[in-house]
């Protein structure tokens, strides 16, 4: 199944886990603690309101300005920066399947495309269409990075889809991976050396 066809078919807690999962990866860009959204992932688990955590996560990043601290320069960065940013400032006060599917779908499109812009593999010029046709199954094979987060969002919402609730635990150490990788590839950007992180 296409990670297109996962999200149209993931309910309600699969759609917050896996929007929730790409922002987590792409923290790196907004020069937070990876702990910022921690307290989201808690509310998800015991089924809690998570907007207050959203509110308090978005104060802590601001909003609408360039993060500095994430050492990300050049176009491709500050638009990897804006999209990043995006995702939390979009991120839906109710937790229903109505407004998180279309959240969810832009947070894994956003995230594909931030891990394209960041891919030292990829093209000098970042396609849009490329991580759009890798969401739905495309012959084309995407860039290393690109690629691996394509399979860590197919996997969150795999396991959402098997295990329910019990499936948050791991896709959070899924998305601890990933934020890893990213932090990995934003520092040898910063220092300005070249090198592929799959």
């Amino acid at each position: 199944m296409s990670l297109v066809e996962l999200i149209a078919r993931a309910d309600e807690r699969g759609l917050a886990a896996g929007g929730l999962a790409c922002l987590d990866r792409c923290l790196p860009l907004l020069g937070e603690d990876d702990e910022l959204l921690r307290p989201l992932w808690g509310s998800l688990a015991d089924g809690s309101d998570w907007s207050g955590h959203l509110e308090r996560a978005r104060a802590v990043c601001g909003t609408g300005g360039e993060a500095d601290s994430s050492g990300v320069s050049g176009a491709f960065g500050a638009e990897a920066v804006r999209l990043a940013r995006h995702m939390l400032d979009t991120a839906p006060a109710e937790r229903t399947a109505e407004a998180l599917r279309p959240w969810a779908d832009a947070c894994s499109l956003a995230s594909l495309r931030i891990h394209r812009l960041l891919d030292p593999a990829a093209d000098a010029a970042p396609d849009d269409a490329a991580p759009a046709a890798a969401r739905a199954g495309g012959a084309e094979e995407p860039s290393p990075l690109v690629a691996a987060e394509l399979r860590r969002q197919i996997a969150v919402l795999e396991l959402l889809a098997g295990h329910g609730g019990q499936g948050l635990r791991h896709a959070l150490e899924l998305s601890g991976e990933g934020r890893r990788v990213l932090r990995a590839v934003v520092s040898r950007r910063a220092r300005g050396t070249a090198g592929t992180v799959r």
